[in-house]
């Protein structure tokens, strides 16, 4: 995780730099005593800096009125000897502690796991926003044609010898697979197998009688294999 310091006293200079060496995760780019030459380096630089050890007053200009000034949202960590700017450091979404002078390496290593974890979960949200848009989206081959596909606007899917017919709520589509093949395409928290020859889109139920189900205008036949399985996911009263 790249990194830099910005505060205008050498001693708390020196104190971060020594702690950022001892560990492994960070890595110091830059070391500034004035926040203008610090924001210039920040807002031209190619490489990512992914952290910032910010005092909060130093002259020229504040650690606050600099965490407005870098576009990129880095992490950061306020650094100072007064206790009064706490509050204020908190209403930033990109503060992630506020160390006071002098800092102390126990200290310092809680607000590292504090950016470590917080960067964990971005990562996780990132990953998860990439599934969602994958799963949003099938193409199929028809009529020697891509066809792209909105997988939540998906009714019914019905396997026909070797081919599956899929009911959207605008169009029908015909393409050779079969239905375990694109049943694993599928997301699963809104499609469930209720018989050998049909998936459907179970948000999209709008009765269940007996051992059938309607679906839009389509009255699908439900298996007691899979009976069990779909009553166990809807939410019952």
């Amino acid at each position: 995780m790249n990194c830099v310091i910005i505060d205008d006293e050498e001693l708390p200079r020196k104190i971060l730099s020594q702690l950022i060496d001892s560990e492994p995760t960070l890595n110091l780019l830059e070391i500034f005593n004035n926040p203008v030459e610090a924001l210039k380096f920040i807002n031209t630089k190619e490489i990512t800096i992914d952290l910032i050890f910010l005092d909060v007053l130093m002259p020229h200009l504040n650690g606050f009125d600099l965490i407005k000034s870098v576009p990129s949202h880095p992490y950061i960590i306020l650094v100072s000897a007064e206790k009064n700017y706490a509050l204020n450091a908190f209403e930033y979404e990109n503060v992630i502690d506020y160390l006071l002078k002098p800092v102390q390496k126990e200290r310092f290593k809680k607000a590292i796991q504090k950016v470590l974890q917080t960067q964990k979960k971005a990562d996780i949200n990132e990953i998860e926003k990439s599934s969602e848009i994958k799963e949003s989206e099938l193409y199929i081959n028809s009529d020697k044609r891509l066809i792209k596909i909105n997988i939540p606007e998906i009714l019914i899917i019905e396997a026909k010898g070797n081919f599956i017919y899929i009911k959207t709520i605008d169009d029908n589509y015909l393409t050779y697979s079969s239905l375990k093949k694109i049943e694993a395409k599928l997301p699963g928290s809104i499609f469930i197998r209720i018989h050998r020859s049909y998936i459907i889109n179970f948000k999209k139920i709008i009765d269940i009688q007996d051992n059938s189900i309607l679906i839009g205008k389509e009255i699908i036949p439900l298996s007691r294999r899979y009976k069990a399985q779909l009553l166990s996911r809807l939410n019952l009263l």
